[in-house]
């Protein structure tokens, strides 16, 4: 059991050495278009992986078209008016609901109101919570921070956190955190906050000394521990739904991560709340 512990973590830090730059490379130099296929990719990953976690377990029968449909042009709603965008996305859950609606009186009984459910939380998981992947990095506040730069705040906070409380719950957790995800511990999620504050007040350090943008650390620290709670809740939130189909990671995909949503399964839950916190700066 040891040994399969180790091969694990082995296998996690071999992976997130080779992932790192590949995603530092595209979050940073690449164009807009670029960014938006990159987030389309991700979102029907995860979403296929979410849609196939109902049904190959049999728990649901989701209209995997209608998420598919959805994670490609949330991807690229962010080029429309912000005034436009506001009310595409307020729109997107009536319009969602009458189609699935729609198909469920037209089905003749092979839909369920459970299936309806099960579609409509992946496409408010998924594509929705992803399109402030865009909203974030095209970012630009008044102090000269902008999007490149506020990123990294959120992968700290989500895969910083993750980090922390994975190490140090493994060997001092003694406190289980909740039912939902027995391996993980009150310690744990302490040392996930405290984590993403250390990682976040000295990227704002180094930030400060490169680009004099002037981040009070304070403030950053508590942006920070907010989310880290979030992203700690995000994860929880995941594991619930694979607590519920009894699996224990949504593919395979990544070696010794699980699947894509595996991996920004914190991510999600965090960005929309970056993108609110990070005007405070």
């Amino acid at each position: 059991m040891e040994k399969e512990k180790r091969a694990k973590t082995i296998k996690r830090t071999i992976t997130g050495v080779v992932a790192l730059p590949v995603i530092a490379a595209i979050l940073i130099f690449s164009n807009t278009l670029i960014m938006d296929i990159f987030t389309a990719i991700i979102a029907c990953i995860s979403m296929y992986e979410y849609f196939h976690c109902f049904k190959s377990t049999k728990k649901a029968n989701p209209s995997q078209y209608l998420g598919f449909i959805f994670c490609i042009l949330i991807a690229f709603m962010h080029f429309a008016d912000n005034r436009l965008l506001a009310s595409i996305i307020i729109a997107i859950i009536p319009i969602s609901l009458v189609i699935l609606f729609g198909e469920l009186v037209l089905s003749k009984g092979k839909k369920t109101f459970k299936d309806i459910a099960v579609t409509m939380l992946g496409i408010c998981y998924i594509p929705l919570m992803l399109l402030y992947l865009s909203l974030v990095r095209n970012m630009k506040l008044e102090n000269g921070l902008n999007g490149k730069i506020l990123i990294w705040f959120v992968l700290s906070a989500s895969w910083g956190s993750d980090i922390f409380a994975y190490f140090i719950g493994r060997h001092f957790g003694k406190h289980k955190l909740t039912e939902v995800s027995p391996n993980k511990t009150i310690e744990g999620s302490v040392a996930g906050i405290v984590g993403s504050i250390i990682l976040g007040i000295i990227y704002a350090v180094l930030c400060n000394t490169l680009w004099n943008v002037g981040i009070n650390y304070i403030l950053i620290g508590f942006i920070m521990a907010i989310l880290s709670v979030i992203g700690q809740i995000g994860d929880l939130a995941a594991s619930s739904i694979k607590r519920f189909c009894e699996i224990k990671d949504f593919s395979e995909l990544i070696p010794g991560h699980g699947g894509m949503l595996d991996r920004i399964d914190s991510i999600i839950f965090v960005l929309p709340f970056a993108f609110i916190l990070f005007n405070l700066l």
